[in-house]
């Protein structure tokens, strides 16, 4: 089941007791929502794990930037496997690339194979990784990565919750999540009145320890 974004903003104006979107404009509320669903996937890079084949580049220097996969890619997370039809169709792993570079200085060079053995990764860079052996272009493997989520479009001035349309990217079980973010934008932006700076810190801390606990019970009853 996916929920739709209308949802997610008529959850918001209730909160707000402004159902007609006199105080807060739909549209408004949206672009919050389309920034709450960023801000999940930059702290659970899982919410939006996707899986993908994705054709290699001629050489040892791959970048999901160029692979044309979409959704688009926001950072690596594993690789599996050679997936080419010409390929053995063997495991990928993951090395350290400072073993490689020991060991064999120049094997940026070596001939290129549609088979790959390992892949070399750097969080600093998280769209980047190397293989080994270079890759041909005839190469392809199956990549997991976050994918950026879809912006939800904003409605016309004027509208309402009910003319917001598309659906949210993430899994339905954030949708409380992005309740809470979007409450957290409006009332950061009130905070010169009364008691609102300490709502946004409140729906800030809902959210912080929601997906904390998130995490732990997904990491409780992951196959072992």
């Amino acid at each position: 089941m996916t929920i739709a974004a209308s949802s997610i903003v008529r959850r918001a104006t209730d909160l707000l007791q402004d159902q007609t979107s006199v105080r807060w404009p739909a549209s408004e509320l949206v672009r919050w929502l389309n920034d709450a669903q960023r801000v999940i996937v930059k702290v659970r890079p899982d919410s939006m794990n996707t899986t993908a084949t994705m054709t290699l580049a001629a050489g040892s220097r791959q970048d999901l930037d160029s692979a044309g996969i979409t959704p688009l890619p926001a950072k690596l997370i594993e690789i599996t496997r050679n997936m080419a039809a010409s390929s053995n169709k063997a495991a990928v792993t993951l090395v350290p690339r400072k073993i490689l570079d020991a060991q064999t200085p120049g094997w940026h060079n070596i001939t290129g194979s549609v088979n790959v053995m390992h892949y070399m990764f750097d969080p600093r860079d998280p769209k980047t990784f190397y293989v080994y052996p270079p890759a041909t272009t005839a190469a392809q493997l199956e990549v997991m990565y976050a994918a950026y989520p879809t912006d939800i479009t904003e409605p016309a001035d004027g509208a309402t919750w009910n003319d917001v349309t598309g659906n949210i990217s993430l899994p339905d079980i954030y949708a409380d999540d992005l309740v809470d973010l979007c409450l957290y934008r409006v009332y950061s932006k009130d905070s010169e009145y009364a008691g609102n700076e300490a709502r946004a810190a409140g729906y800030l801390a809902k959210v912080t320890t929601s997906l904390g606990a998130e995490l732990q019970s997904t990491v409780a009853v992951q196959p072992k």
